[in-house]
């Protein structure tokens, strides 16, 4: 999972950010609320992790900031408050889960995998079936299906459309999508996502005629998401 971490104890921050990437996850750390947020406005992620304690921004004003955006990405806190007046405002105001310092390695990525898997983040079986709309992914074919007839996709046309797929509604920006789909983990300058994009939009007919469309979002990415009837 791709997942942006707020802490501003730089050995506490050294230590989880090790954690998440021998689990396998990418992070991005920064220590200050406001570029946090800045972040946030450009590139999307799979979970947020916040610490309460920051420079100029508490993590409590990022949640509702991000919250207030309609940004739904699932939230942890891992902060030294361990008040119950703290945890209740932090999970009233739409954190999905609380943790206390100091956090112990097993729990911490226990409890993101969870959240992961709750919303929907964690990658669909390479034998599994889907079906969105008019459309079925057929993961051990490597096949997609349009009112069941096979489409001719290159193989990162494929990738790409289903990962969209399994992310209907939400907003995936082209690092993000550069990184998932291309394993390109430094953010580049590239037209690769446009092209692609376009391509699956034509060769799978996403179109809202079908009931969905691919928006694009200025300056920040692309969602697959239903058209409303």
């Amino acid at each position: 999972m791709r997942i942006a971490y707020l802490e501003d104890d730089h050995a506490q921050a050294e230590l989880v950010t090790h954690w998440l990437k021998e689990a396998g996850h990418t992070c991005t750390h920064l220590s200050s609320g406001r570029e946090f947020m800045s972040l946030l406005r450009r590139d999307t992620f799979d979970l947020l992790v916040l610490d309460w304690e920051v420079p100029d921004m508490s993590g409590y004003a990022v949640l509702e900031e991000v919250r207030a955006s309609g940004n739904k990405t699932p939230v942890l806190f891992a902060t030294q408050r361990d008040d119950e007046s703290s945890i209740v405002g932090a999970l009233s105001q739409g954190a999905d889960d609380y943790m206390v310092k100091p956090v112990k390695q097993a729990e911490l990525l226990a409890r993101l995998t969870a959240l992961g898997r709750r919303a929907g983040v964690a990658d669909m079986d390479d034998q599994g079936m889907m079906t969105v709309g008019p459309w079925t992914i057929d993961r051990g074919r490597r096949q997609i299906f349009l009112d069941e007839e096979p489409i001719k996709l290159t193989d990162k046309d494929y990738e790409l459309a289903c990962y969209l797929f399994q992310n209907v509604g939400k907003l995936m920006s082209r690092a993000h999508l550069l990184e998932k789909v291309w394993g390109i983990m430094t953010p580049i300058e590239s037209r690769t996502v446009d092209v692609h994009i376009s391509r699956i939009r034509r060769s799978l007919q996403i179109r809202p005629e079908r009931g969905y469309r691919i928006k694009t979002v200025y300056q920040h990415g692309y969602r697959l998401e239903p058209i409303d009837e």
